[in-house]
């Protein structure tokens, strides 16, 4: 039988790293994540918070914040640098995951 990991264990193994919040109107967080609660409350460290608006993509630095766990879509563990690096350099050379084939 394979090992379960229920949603609040996988979000405690991301305390302490960056992580990727995305809420449920135009906004997204990216911050060390300092703790939580059962309601998925977050509590985020060195943060940045990303808005869209008519003029395009705005950043926000944050020194700590407090995010409501009824808003938040998706939660994902930030990548690295070195990882957002690769990752763009596929998308600009139209490099597909492996297993997906190129439509040309």
């Amino acid at each position: 039988m394979a090992s379960q990991i229920l949603p609040l264990e996988l979000i405690d193994r991301c305390i302490g790293s960056r992580i990727w919040v995305i809420m449920r109107n135009e906004r997204e967080f990216s911050g060390v994540l300092l703790g939580f609660d059962d309601f998925v409350n977050m509590v985020l460290e060195d943060v940045t918070e990303y808005e869209v608006t008519p003029e395009g993509r705005k950043a926000t630095k944050l020194a700590q914040t407090l995010l409501n766990g009824n808003n938040i879509c998706m939660e994902v563990k930030d990548r690295t640098k070195q990882e957002m690096r690769d990752n763009a350099t596929l998308v600009e050379n139209n490099w597909l995951l492996p297993g997906l084939e190129h439509e040309s």
